[in-house]
């Protein structure tokens, strides 16, 4: 059992992914500020809204320092859906600048024939390279994702999957070094959701 610190800045799905992981047999700290953190092994940036109101809130709770901090010192980092985006640099959902730990900017989902925005519903995983969670060969990647603007990195390399959007693909999954975050809600998608989560609990250090 490990202890997670699961950021509490207004705009996370706090409850579902306390439950999940709790359900894992973890113990889960709410951070609201990293004096929280010193006995945690891992932490968590889950997101649900719109990136503006997110990045001001973390700002607005003097969270922004310690969290790059946290990722640079090479602790275990998870980013869930808008906890994702909120890596990049910047949104075309908003003006305001982003964590800027990735290179990269979130775009908007392109209109596309016979395709809804918001991009939701269960959708297969497409691993692009090896990683912590996705074994290559395995078929049962399914997933729920909701979201209308999608991760475009400055390198490649560092996408782990990728999802299905019409003739399009989509960034799914980000791992660089220690980081790891996901466009889907693995709190969300049952039992290929819990397996992944075990897989990134059974990975930190």
């Amino acid at each position: 059992m490990h202890k997670i610190g699961l950021i509490d800045y207004g705009m996370g799905n706090i409850h579902s992914v306390t439950k999940s992981l709790e359900s894992l047999g973890e113990e889960i700290i709410l951070i609201k500020n990293f004096n929280d953190s010193k006995l945690c092994k891992a932490i968590i940036l889950p997101g649900v809204g719109a990136f503006d109101p997110a990045m001001n809130n973390l700002i607005n709770t003097d969270l922004v320092t310690d969290l790059k901090n946290w990722i640079k010192s090479g602790k275990s980092f998870f980013g869930i859906c808008l906890g994702l985006q909120l890596l990049f640099e910047s949104s075309d959902e908003g003006k305001v600048q982003g964590l800027g730990i990735l290179k990269g900017k979130i775009q908007k989902i392109p209109n596309m024939v016979n395709q809804r925005i918001p991009h939701m519903g269960w959708c297969q995983l497409l691993p692009t390279k090896p990683n912590a969670l996705l074994e290559l060969e395995e078929l049962n990647n399914w997933v729920y994702f909701v979201h209308s603007y999608h991760a475009i990195p400055d390198d490649l390399n560092i996408i782990a999957a990728q999802v299905d959007y019409g003739s399009e693909k989509l960034t799914a999954m980000i791992e660089n070094d220690n980081l790891l975050a996901c466009q889907f809600h693995p709190e969300k998608s049952g039992k290929t959701g819990e397996k992944l989560l075990r897989r990134w609990l059974s990975n930190i250090q």
